[in-house]
């Protein structure tokens, strides 16, 4: 087998990494001998893969931001985020970010490495979000399957106890942040359980399929029951100022270690004080 092959079928690089390897800084060694991705391997070749180091954005700074780390090893880390705190900055959000903490962190540990979201939750949603240390881990997650969880509470009384919401979502014409459900929209299935519920509101669990933009809210919204405290979204804000909405589990098997992991958070004050 040549050398690209074993590092596709094997390692599960992708094309794009190994461009990164052959032309921007990497190495790639077998036997302590620098080769190209042509050279044929035999049984008890040693490889040694030197990726190039990460550059970041000149706009993403340092700052010394706590936050919930509730696993880490080499290769990933699971944050448990608050609500209100946006993943990564924006011009709305230059600073404050998830991202400019893990700056932060990963410079107090002299590592050079960059912000590399795996699963990217809403400014003001809470709960488990997944980051890859490096660009290397981060490539490794296309093929792997992340189950997400979440709880939400939503607007109004849910009379059937599941179902799933396979409704196409694009950006709303009369909107630069809001999306939508239209017919030329991007695929997006939401898969719920309902939990309980009353006159005015219902918990219900939810399992996403695909990961569209405020995919659970715009398809709570077009069944009519918009999320607690989601403004944009026409949610009721008289008990809650964000949206009631928290990924409350993470389950996937690590690419690199091949161990299934399962990670549970439970929900944070402003939420479970509605129940």
């Amino acid at each position: 087998m040549i050398l690209r092959d074993f590092l596709r079928s094997f390692i599960g690089l992708s094309r794009n990494m190994i461009k990164i390897l052959k032309f921007e800084g990497g190495q790639i060694l077998v036997n302590d001998e620098i080769v190209n991705v042509r050279t044929r391997l035999t049984t008890g070749d040693q490889v040694e893969v030197i990726f190039p180091m990460e550059e970041r954005a000149p706009s993403l700074k340092p700052e010394a931001i706590e936050l919930e780390i509730v696993y880490e090893d080499d290769f990933i880390l699971i944050i448990n985020k608050p609500a209100k705190m946006p993943v990564i900055p924006s011009m709305t959000y230059p600073s404050g970010t998830i991202a400019n903490g893990l700056i932060a962190y990963y410079d107090q540990l002299g590592l050079d490495y960059t912000a590399h979201i795996v699963t990217r939750l809403d400014r003001n949603t809470s709960g488990l979000m997944l980051v890859a240390k490096q660009q290397f881990c981060h490539s490794l997650f296309h093929k792997v399957e992340i189950d997400r969880y979440y709880q939400a509470i939503v607007k109004g009384e849910i009379q059937e106890k599941g179902g799933t919401i396979d409704a196409p979502i694009g950006r709303d014409p009369d909107s630069i942040i809001a999306r939508t459900v239209r017919k030329d929209g991007q695929k997006a299935i939401t898969h719920y359980q309902v939990i309980r519920h009353n006159d005015e509101s219902t918990i219900v669990d939810i399992q996403l399929e695909t990961g569209r933009t405020h995919q659970i809210r715009v398809h709570f919204a077009h069944l009519g029951h918009p999320l607690l405290g989601d403004d944009l979204y026409g949610g009721p804000v008289e008990q809650i100022d964000r949206q009631a909405l928290h990924c409350v589990s993470l389950a996937f098997t690590h690419p690199v270690t091949k161990e299934k992991l399962s990670f549970h958070s439970e929900w944070p004050p402003d939420m479970a004080s509605l129940v």
